[in-house]
């Protein structure tokens, strides 16, 4: 082994970071980890509610969103609205999770999906946990949330 074998081992490790680093393409996962799938209705419905319940106005969510959908928060106008009114489920902070048990015998070429998602958070220091049951539909190869039904069990 010649002195100089550290030195290119190294130089190869750094190339190959750069290489992933340049990617371009990279995306944000959703979810706890970040490890979601990004073309999933699962990736699509924590996203959702993710805006609303994370960014300031309801612009993302409204993209992700059927022109039904699109029209009701539009009328509630603020994500705490949206929160109190349409979703029953207001939170100070909350983490979303979906029910990945409900993911077997999905397609690629699927136009609807019901996505099943799960809510832990906070609201005025009490732990609330919920569920809701989101229907989406895909258009144009993007998944859209369209509606969103309680807890099937309640």
């Amino acid at each position: 082994m010649n002195h100089h074998t550290p030195l290119k081992l190294f130089s190869l490790l750094l190339f190959s970071l750069l290489i992933q680093a340049c990617d371009g393409e990279s995306k944000k996962g959703a979810g706890k980890y970040g490890m979601m799938d990004t073309n999933t209705p699962d990736y699509a419905a924590v996203a959702f509610f993710e805006h609303v319940y994370n960014d300031k106005n309801l612009n993302k969510a409204i993209a992700m969103s059927t022109p039904r959908m699109a029209k009701l928060l539009k009328h509630y106008r603020t994500n705490r609205n949206v929160q109190r009114h349409v979703f029953d489920l207001p939170y100070d902070e909350v983490q979303i999770q979906p029910d990945t048990g409900n993911a077997i015998g999905r397609n690629e070429f699927a136009k609807t999906s019901v996505v099943t998602l799960f809510f832990t958070g906070t609201l005025h220091d009490d732990k609330i946990e919920d569920i809701r049951i989101v229907e989406m539909i895909r258009e144009d190869g993007k998944w859209l949330v369209d509606k969103i039904r309680p807890d099937k069990y309640l």
